[in-house]
């Protein structure tokens, strides 16, 4: 098969719309939010790694764009819906019933390990240095930091989007029989 897509292969050779409806079917209920503020190189690694775990739903607050070279196309295979401002995004997160959990180490932050995880969540992410802005993490249910043992003060954003989706994922999908 001549297919080149980067898509697993149980699905090459399929068509684009018969790909989503099989994601559709078998995708996962967490969905993740990411505040753009910088257009940040990172943003692709989140979006290719919510891809990985099953996310559906993509949504990025602020700049409309980012740089979808480090989504190697997976973005095509996501709902991304994109809002101006932070009022928009609450206003849409509170009719869907969504809990907003925060990923950012600030000083407040529970650990991840401890963490609350709802099945509702939606999983909102910063920018590289930066983080999250006080304005959406004073509207957040929760703000979870990963743990860790090094010297380091943060992960990047990319690799702490992965753990946090793998552990949500982890909980909520992998452990049921």
């Amino acid at each position: 098969m001549n297919d080149s897509r980067n898509v697993t292969d149980d699905l090459k050779g399929k068509a684009h719309e018969d790909i989503v409806k099989l994601l559709d079917n078998r995708g996962i209920e967490l969905e993740i939010a990411i505040e753009n503020t910088l257009r940040d190189f990172n943003m692709g690694t989140i979006v290719r790694s919510a891809n990985a775990v099953g996310v559906r739903h993509l949504h990025v607050i602020g700049r409309r764009q980012w740089n979808k070279r480090g989504a190697m196309m997976t973005d095509k295979y996501l709902y991304i819906h994109y809002y101006q401002t932070i009022a928009e995004f609450i206003d849409e997160m509170t009719r869907k019933q969504k809990v907003l959990l925060a990923i950012d180490n600030t000083k407040d932050s529970q650990p991840l390990s401890q963490a609350e995880l709802p099945l509702n969540a939606v999983m909102i992410f910063g920018q590289e240095g930066p983080g999250l802005s006080p304005e959406l993490l004073a509207e957040a249910s929760y703000v979870v930091a990963i743990e860790q043992l090094g010297s380091t003060r943060s992960l990047n954003v990319g690799v702490a989007a992965g753990i946090a989706m793998y552990e949500w994922l982890r909980r909520h999908r992998l452990t049921k029989p």
